[in-house]
């Protein structure tokens, strides 16, 4: 467990925010493998992407290639969802949040140059993610393009639930509340 009935919102929330950063800076921590929620063609769409940062202002960042279907789909509709779940510690927390897409800019020329060599090829293809190909080897060849991109969510809404024995708790932090908790029913 993460936290119990007798923590306040605050303490819990600082918890919270430590898990989540943890999940960024550790490869084995449960939450570096997040669920990403979008809509794409009116159907609800989730996959799996890697949490790359969690940043002072609460933003959690991933790389993504532009060309692929979740950039498309985020810039569609922009709010987001993403679900973490922690098995050892039983803690779900889904996060509601507003998609930002850097593709050429400041931000996503930062994080390029500090990406190792062996990675920079998974943003170079030649061929987008998603095309058919008919052998594994052609969706690798390389082009001369980095289509690099790294995608900021902000976060405007954490609902938090902790599963025990003793009875779930269920708490709800929101921006525009100073992400000041709130109980829920669970």
């Amino acid at each position: 467990m993460l936290f119990s009935h007798s923590e306040s919102p605050t303490e819990i929330w600082q918890s919270i925010k430590h898990e989540l950063h943890r999940g960024a800076l550790d490869p084995k921590h449960p939450f570096r493998f997040v669920n990403l929620g979008t809509l794409g063609n009116g159907i609800p769409q989730v996959r799996t992407v890697v949490l790359r940062e969690v940043t002072q202002n609460m933003g959690f960042l991933v790389f993504t290639d532009f060309r692929s279907e979740k950039v498309r789909e985020i810039q569609s509709s922009p709010m987001i969802a993403l679900h973490f779940y922690h098995p050892k510690k039983m803690l779900q927390v889904r996060v509601e949040a507003k998609a930002e897409i850097h593709f050429q800019d400041t931000l996503s020329d930062n994080y390029w140059r500090k990406l190792p060599d062996a990675r920079k090829a998974e943003y170079t293809s030649c061929l987008p993610p998603g095309t058919s190909v008919s052998n594994s080897e052609l969706g690798w060849e390389s082009g001369e393009n980095s289509f690099f991109t790294v995608l900021n969510f902000i976060p405007h809404r954490l609902d938090v639930l902790q599963l025990s024995k003793e009875g779930h708790l269920r708490i709800q932090f929101e921006k525009a509340n100073d992400w000041k908790g709130q109980w829920l029913v669970p």
